[in-house]
């Protein structure tokens, strides 16, 4: 394509995208909806469209606003257009003011609730998660209190798993700053995410699995660490998952052991009390991923040396 011809298609997209603005902007639903669908054609597959629509004089704030409209048809319809826009890396900053961060969190706020479309409390989610992507967003969010927010959504969601994965897959964006990791733990995540795990069958693992996935960046800090560690029957729990479980959730399970033994003797010898432990972890170490491999092996040395001072100290007691 020749620059002028080029430069002929950008006007052209220029001008249906103040048109759609336009209609976006009137007092007619009818309108608004066919200059957000327009809209939302026109950003699905292309960068540079994607680019006009940002540049566009008013065009991020009013869709800001719509995704607060009384209608669940223009919520969806903006938010997705939000979406489109956020695919393109070079805009996550600039979308992410903290007015649109706050009408995100009042959608994820009612999830719950009959009055919100659920398409558009998932495609929230979806752009928090996509807009968190570039790390200095993942602060704002945690300033915003969208992680207390998808906590208790995830709550919320666990009568009704559908919509968790949503939600959870937004958390573990935002978790990998170790900020957003305090406020989670401080905000009853940790319990949260066991009950996901607990609560899901072999249907759902991709949720046991995700939150696993959040739990173990938790624990990489002290915070999230001491309360997995408080937690009762913690091993246990390790351990039920490394019997059943999807290979995500083994995964997920060997890491999270591997920081408890790290920092817990306690830990380790509540394994070594377990019968099954050793056995469970030597068949992982055969027939396990090359990750889960690696940390089985590393879990059953740890119990292994556990085991040969406990009986040393045992023997010794005996000539004392």
């Amino acid at each position: 394509m020749s620059v002028a011809s080029w430069s002929s298609s950008s006007s052209r997209v220029f001008d249906t995208i103040n048109e759609c603005l336009t209609l976006a902007k009137s007092d007619s639903h009818e309108a608004q909806e066919k200059g957000l669908q327009t809209l939302a054609a026109i950003t699905k597959v292309s960068p540079q469209n994607r680019t006009l629509v940002a540049q566009t004089d008013g065009a991020i704030p009013t869709l800001a606003t719509l995704t607060n409209a009384s209608s669940s048809i223009i919520q969806t319809l903006s938010l997705l257009i939000l979406f489109n826009l956020s695919l393109n890396p070079d805009l996550k900053q600039s979308l992410a003011d903290m007015e649109t961060i706050y009408h995100l969190n009042s959608l994820v706020n009612s999830s719950s609730s009959s009055s919100r479309s659920l398409d558009s409390c998932k495609l929230a989610s979806s752009l928090i998660c996509s807009l968190a992507m570039f790390d200095k967003n993942k602060a704002k969010f945690g300033v915003a209190g969208t992680v207390q927010l998808l906590v208790n959504a995830i709550e919320d969601s666990l009568i009704d798993s559908t919509d968790a994965h949503h939600f959870l897959t937004s958390l573990a964006e935002l978790v990998q700053f170790h900020g957003n990791c305090t406020l989670a733990v401080r905000g009853g995540a940790v319990p949260v995410l066991l009950q996901v795990v607990k609560s899901t069958d072999n249907i759902n693992e991709d949720l046991a699995g995700t939150s696993l996935t959040v739990l173990g960046l938790l624990v990489r800090f002290d915070e999230g660490l001491n309360v997995v560690k408080k937690t009762n029957e913690i091993i246990s729990s390790m351990l039920s998952v490394l019997k059943g479980r999807s290979l995500l959730c083994k995964e997920g399970a060997v890491d999270i052991l591997v920081r408890l033994f790290d920092e817990s003797d306690e830990c380790v010898r509540e394994a070594l009390m377990l019968a099954e432990f050793s056995s469970v972890l030597a068949d992982l170490s055969v027939r396990g991923s090359a990750r889960v491999r690696d940390k089985a092996d590393l879990l059953m040395r740890k119990i292994a040396k556990m085991s040969l001072e406990t009986n040393m100290e045992l023997v010794c007691s005996l000539y004392d």
